[in-house]
């Protein structure tokens, strides 16, 4: 269980930033005792790939934050995230984390499942994420968009720390998504409601 919890959580957190779980886990795995990672992500604490990652962290952080270039780069990132999504569950459910006893036992030997479980968990969080923006864009004249994706940002590195160091507290944070999830598609409807009486009318 805590395997599956550890991967979900940094699956969810590639699909608000593709690059802070996968940072997260090589900075821990590279400087710290928190993540031992297996033989086959040993790549991921690389110096050059760490490097790469936290390059690749500020082109987000700051494009993140700009209204219409959000846009953009959540069009860019659906297939990024999804990807990171993946090898951060794979990396992260059968490393071996400070709570995890047992990663050898993770999902037998059908390791490709927990790569394609954190490409859907990151997908289905990006899509709420990229469905969010414009409703926040709309709302607040653009000014929101920094606001909210700062918000992203240090969701995003709880939720990988959590994943790694509490596992069971990810659980919390998926009902939260949950939750904003239900807020965006409620707000999107009402929003559409809103125009309907206006369609087709003439001026």
């Amino acid at each position: 269980m805590l395997e599956v919890l550890t991967g979900g959580g940094l699956a969810a957190s590639a699909g608000l930033n593709a690059y802070v779980p996968l940072l997260v886990m090589g900075v821990l795995a590279r400087w710290t005792t928190a993540v031992d990672l297996p033989s086959g992500w040993q790549w991921l604490s690389n110096g050059w790939v760490l490097l790469i990652l936290a390059v690749l962290l500020a082109v987000e952080v700051v494009a993140d934050k700009v209204p219409v270039v959000d846009h953009v780069n959540d069009v860019v990132q659906t297939v990024v995230r999804p990807t990171a999504g993946g090898l951060a569950f794979g990396a992260g459910a059968s490393s071996e984390t400070v709570t995890v006893a047992d990663p050898g036992a993770f999902f037998g030997s059908h390791q490709w499942v927990p790569v394609a479980a954190g490409v859907f968990i990151a997908f289905c969080v990006h899509a709420l994420k990229a469905a969010s923006r414009p409703v926040v864009n709309a709302t607040t004249a653009g000014v929101g968009a920094p606001v909210v994706s700062t918000a992203e940002d240090i969701t995003s590195v709880l939720l990988s720390l959590l994943a790694i160091l509490l596992p069971v507290l990810v659980l919390l944070a998926l009902v939260a998504l949950v939750l904003f999830a239900m807020w965006v598609i409620r707000r999107r409807r009402r929003r559409g409601r809103a125009r309907a009486p206006f369609e087709g009318v003439g001026t």
